[in-house]
């Protein structure tokens, strides 16, 4: 088995690459993830569930090539079958808790693998465990949960990000490669600036989604990785991506995402956005950070304009969370529904005399929960198609943009990783949150509305020892494009946290 040292050495395609090669086993991997898992998750609190009979299972039927025959096609090609892998605690494991991180939801147990789920056992991943998220994935740093607080790694007092902040705390300690993660406002990009990995949201429509649209957040919500290599992000978004459209159109990119990375992208057209959209202040180190990026891209050869991006950050804003509102709205309900049936079925509160009526108000959520699924279930039919048609005006303006520039740079943050309670979710204050959270972070949730690609990339470390990421957005369906910029910005392997 690989010691502690050795095996942070590596990315999930190296791992995977030494089990073909019979150097190690699966099983082997395994042993030293869960090694690394109680050496490392007391001080981050990252992994919130463990699976270890049945990861330990997994692992012994790939070593004896026993794989399901509905598994073959996919495990026998991946790139990264046998390695040890961890799961955004939102996404569906069957038999394992499915919580969403919120009291409401905190006895259910999934019946069934999400899509993404399956995916990922298909490509012969070995899913140990689940990782810390806030509830309901709301917010952008992972402390308001059924788990408590998630640590970032790189400075224990600081926030990992959110709402993948359990994942990307895992990834950025070492104990796995790479970890699932999703984002529907900066859940990938911003825990991935906050904790020092490449971090791509996908092109909406070209990775695996459930079944339903309100699952996607009306295609805001995509799913995918947080790694320390570009060529694992791009090998998992060969994993992830779809081969024909589901309930979004599909780029027309049918390459290889692992073998078109490590192309150069050519002499890129780059527009520089410096400023917060809000006119607010931007900390010096999130501007350092992007001019380090400006002048190595100068260097590269690529050409920069200093740009004003061509839409109303307030509009889209204010649609994306009218769309996010009536989505929580639906899953509270349900949640209300379901635990309200199961209670009256057993009997609780029969003798009681207590009600058996579950609120909004006695439902254990946050504060800002709360607010966002009652102002979700007040809304209209009429609402939500207001703000998706701001939503594809944005979208058509962005599109019009990259006629002339190939990628958009920026920060991912207006400041470095936030202090642990410095962003609360259940805060009775709540225009102060929201005021902090606007300040906090205004660049990346645009890129959900318009469905485009964007990217954090781990190049610049602040004054406090966090990381600080780096944004770069392209046109829809260029995802390609943005893999060969990180890879010809980043092309070894991010070194893992220093935790003592």
């Amino acid at each position: 088995m690989l010691t502690s040292d050795e095996y942070i050495q590596y990315d999930a395609v190296g791992l995977a690459d030494l089990r073909q090669s019979g150097e190690i086993s699966a099983a082997e991997l395994l042993q030293c993830a869960l090694a690394q898992t109680q050496k490392l998750n007391p001080a981050i609190n990252a992994v919130v569930f463990q699976d270890v009979e049945g990861a330990e299972g997994t692992a012994r039927a790939i070593d004896s090539r026993k794989i399901n025959v509905n598994q073959t096609s996919m495990a026998s090609s991946s790139l990264l079958a046998g390695v040890p892998f961890l799961i955004k605690e939102v996404n569906a494991v069957a038999g394992w808790p499915h919580t969403r991180s919120t009291q409401l939801l905190k006895g259910q147990i999934a019946s069934i693998d999400s899509a993404v789920v399956r995916r990922y056992k298909q490509a012969g991943l070995v899913p140990f465990g689940s990782t810390n998220t806030p509830e309901l994935c709301l917010t952008i740093t992972t402390e308001f949960s059924l788990f408590g607080a998630c640590r970032n790694p790189h400075n224990l007092q600081h926030s990992a990000g959110g709402s993948s902040g359990g994942s990307a705390a895992a990834v950025a300690a070492g104990i796995v490669p790479a970890a699932d993660a999703s984002d529907g406002g900066g859940s990938i990009r911003i825990p991935a600036a906050n904790c020092g990995l490449i971090g791509l949201k996908p092109s909406r429509g070209l990775t695996v989604v459930e079944a339903d649209v309100g699952a996607a957040w009306s295609g805001m919500s995509v799913s995918h990785v947080v790694t320390r290599s570009v060529r694992d992000c791009a090998a998992f978004l060969d994993v992830l991506k779809l081969d024909k459209p589901d309930l979004f159109a599909l780029p027309d990119f049918r390459e290889s995402y692992f073998y078109a990375h490590a192309r150069s992208p050519g002499k890129l057209r780059i527009a520089v956005q410096r400023h917060h959209p809000a006119g607010l202040a931007v900390h010096a180190d999130c501007l350092a950070a992007l001019d380090q990026l400006v002048k190595t891209c100068v260097d590269a050869g690529h050409s920069l304009d200093e740009i004003t991006l061509p839409v109303d950050y307030g509009k889209v804003g204010a649609a994306m969370s009218a769309l996010i509102n009536i989505h929580v709205a639906q899953i509270i309900s349900a949640g209300l529904q379901t635990v309200q049936a199961q209670d009256l079925a057993s009997g609780k509160n029969r003798d009681s005399g207590a009600s058996a009526v579950l609120t909004l108000e006695s439902a254990g959520l946050s504060e800002s929960s709360r607010r966002m699924a009652a102002r979700g279930m007040q809304s209209s039919a009429s609402q939500y198609l207001a703000a998706l048609d701001i939503l594809k005006q944005a979208e058509r303006q962005m599109a019009l943009f990259h006629k002339d520039y190939d990628i958009i740079l920026s920060p991912v943050l207006a400041q470095p990783a936030a202090p642990l309670g410095w962003l609360d979710m259940n805060s009775s204050d709540v225009r102060e949150y929201a005021s902090r959270y606007a300040g906090y972070s205004p660049f990346t949730a645009l890129f959900n509305g318009t469905g485009q690609p964007s990217m954090s990339l781990p190049l610049y470390t602040s004054k406090t020892g966090v990381p600080v990421g780096v944004m770069a957005s392209a046109a829809w369906g260029h995802d390609h494009l943005l893999l060969q910029l990180a890879n010809q910005l980043i092309p070894g392997i991010v070194a893992t946290a220093r935790m003592t």
